[in-house]
């Protein structure tokens, strides 16, 4: 009996260990593979480690055809087998899970989703009811949510059997005719709200239209966009500029498609080497060539991102002339999430600031002072602008602080649990072309970082310059939007030394050592912003002024100063309308401009004629007055007075 359980409990003994090798070989070459796409991240280590696995590998196999004699050190080595399973295992799904979340920071695939709106006010209230409608469609054929999803929707219901397809160039244009009555509807995407309701206007979008049909679609960014597949084969460890656009969204997550309002465009560049950075704010208004739109006339730079990231990007490319490398969408519910993640971050409060949280459920108020805020304040901090004196250009101060004091506050993080928590909030809410690879690399500049901080008592890690684009604010007609918005006209000599600047630290272009340095022991120093001036110089574009209430003389004489060539319809009076409007730029107007007076040709005719004849009443009433004059002077000689005839008598 004995020696029947013996082979038997061999056996097992035997099956056992052949399964748990098959288990290890398995787990080995999965923990070897994932450890293999930790690209560039201490690749001695990483070779070494692989190396060990692989050698196990061999032994594993060699063990298949001699097994091990012996049942203690068969147990032995099935115990081994068991525990180098779990081990590569483990090994395979941390990395495997890692790896997974920072991948997921490039988002291959976006949901995108276009409305078909019309006016609260039209009949219409489903796709049957749009019939003998003029429908604006955007004219870009890789635009997802303004032609692509637009056009699905068009072949589906049939809309072009019974109504006109009219194409534009741009949203605002098509929202203006639909505002106007000249069209009764138009595709637009799903953030619509977002775009317009800033526009003075539209601030009631979302009441005084409606949305008639909706539709998503899920494609590949690559598909629609150069810029996605633009930065692979690029190295993080060389000097690169990176554009991060900040999302006011209500939603969570970046699952869909998010358009940055362009409120907030930090552009960046770094310097691995040196750890040198600069940042700057590009205030929403900033009049600029819009890239991608036909001519590229200038506009507030907002606008353009509702055209999507290559828009945006290639528009402040042309500006500042700078090759931008990567680009970074972050959610600002996903900056709440990110300083909570962090345990906060500290900064100084100049007042105390109220906004509505991330939810706009309710408001958050922070007090002043340098205090550490959380999640919520941040966001206070980090969007008010209505409360500052500077405004727009305060509030781009304080994000440039928040994210400096983020990177302050990460260098700190040692709990593994806190950097995964950081690692899930930056995959959850943030979306950019730097590929898998590239992320990882930064590994090796966060060692550097590390090193410095050990070798260093400085506060700042990374000596981040900040530039100001200074300029002007001017009230200038918009061609698209048809009426008179203010713009922020940058200064000339502001931009190229904001160019220069950033092309230095880009390594291409020399620096230049600042030679003189001067300084008042009564004035406290403070650092230098890059593109603040003073200038001797700034900016201003030339604009028609309103010529209605003027003389054709006054007209004339305004004329004249401006260098413009004026013809009048009419004969005389004051000018009553214009053909160009007001506060259109000069060197935008073809030919001259017209301007009607109050009185026509006909108007004047009519008055002279009227002149004439009222001179001519009142002549002929002066000789009716004078022939009766005569006749009672006449009077007065022939006929004797009663005293005379009294004298007489």
């Amino acid at each position: 009996m004995q020696n029947n359980e013996k082979p038997k409990s061999n056996k097992l003994l035997v099956f056992f260990t052949f399964i748990f090798s098959l288990f290890a070989l398995a787990a080995s070459i999965f923990a070897i593979y994932e450890i293999y796409l930790l690209d560039s991240i201490e690749n001695l280590i990483r070779y070494i480690v692989m190396g060990v696995l692989v050698l196990i590998d061999i032994i594993i196999l060699f063990k298949f055809k001699k097994p091990k004699k012996g049942k203690k050190k068969g147990k032995l080595y099935l115990t081994f087998l068991i525990f180098y399973t779990i081990i590569c295992a483990s090994i395979g799904l941390v990395i495997a899970y890692l790896y997974g979340t920072v991948s997921n920071i490039n988002k291959d695939k976006v949901t995108y989703t276009s409305d078909l709106l019309v006016m609260n006010s039209s009949k219409a209230n489903n796709i049957k009811d749009i019939k003998n409608m003029t429908i604006g469609i955007l004219n870009d054929k890789k635009s997802p949510e303004g032609y692509i999803i637009p056009q699905e929707i068009i072949k589906k219901y049939d809309l072009e059997d019974d109504n006109q397809i009219k194409k534009y160039d741009d949203y605002t244009s098509m929202l203006v005719d639909m505002y106007s009555n000249e069209l009764n509807g138009m595709f637009t995407s799903d953030n619509y709200v977002s775009m317009f309701s800033g526009i003075t206007g539209y601030e009631n979008i979302s009441t005084d239209t409606k949305v008639i049909i909706s539709k998503e679609k899920t494609m590949k960014k690559a598909a629609t966009s150069k810029i996605e597949t633009a930065s692979s084969g690029k190295s993080v460890t060389e000097p690169f500029t990176i554009l991060l656009m900040g999302i006011d969204s209500t939603d969570d997550t970046l699952s869909k498609n998010a358009i940055a309002n362009g409120d907030t465009l930090i552009l960046i560049t770094f310097n691995p080497k040196t750890l040198n950075a600069t940042m700057l704010s590009i205030p929403r208004d900033s009049y600029v060539p819009i890239a991608c739109w036909s001519g590229k006339p200038e506009n507030k730079i907002t606008h353009a991102a509702a055209y999507g990231n290559d828009c945006m990007i290639n528009t402040i490319e042309s500006y500042f002339d700078t090759k931008i490398d990567y680009y970074a969408k972050i959610n600002f519910k996903g900056l709440v999430k990110l300083v909570n993640a962090v345990g906060g971050v500290e900064v100084d409060v100049p007042k105390e600031l109220c906004t509505d949280d991330s939810n706009r459920g309710g408001q958050i108020c922070i007090k002043e002072g340098r205090q550490t805020l959380m999640g919520e304040e941040a966001l206070v901090f980090a969007r008010n602008r209505k409360q500052l004196a500077n405004g727009t250009f305060g509030r781009e101060a304080h994000q440039q602080e928040i994210i400096m004091a983020l990177i302050n506050k990460v260098k700190t993080i040692k709990d593994v649990t806190k950097f995964i928590e950081i690692l899930n909030t930056v995959s959850a809410n943030l979306d950019t072309n730097l590929t898998t690879k590239q992320i990882l690399a930064f590994y090796n500049v966060g060692k550097d970082i590390i090193k410095k901080s050990l070798s260093s008592d400085e506060a700042e890690l990374i000596n981040i310059q900040q530039l100001f684009l200074q300029g002007e604010g001017q009230m200038i007609y918009d061609e698209r939007a048809k009426m008179v918005l203010w713009d922020y006209v940058p200064n000339k000599s502001s931009k190229q030394d904001i160019i220069s600047a950033m092309k230095e630290n880009l390594e291409l272009s020399n620096h230049k050592d600042i030679t003189e340095f001067s300084f008042s022991i009564n004035k406290p120093y403070s650092k230098r912003v890059i593109g603040e001036g003073p200038y001797s110089t700034g900016f201003r574009y030339t604009l028609l002024p309103d010529f209605t209430g003027d003389t054709e003389a006054q007209a004339r004489a305004t004329a004249s100063k401006l260098g413009i060539t004026v013809t009048f319809d009419g004969a005389s009076g004051t000018v009553v309308d214009q053909n160009y409007p007001a506060n259109k730029r000069i060197d935008l107007i073809k030919g001259s401009v017209t301007l009607k007076l109050s009185k026509s040709r006909s108007d004047v005719e009519k008055e002279e004629k009227q002149k004439k004849e009222q001179e001519k009443e009142k002549e002929e009433e002066k000789e009716k007055d004078d022939e009766k004059s005569n006749t009672d002077d006449k009077k007065d000689d022939t006929t004797p007075s009663e005293d005379n005839k009294k004298d007489d008598e």
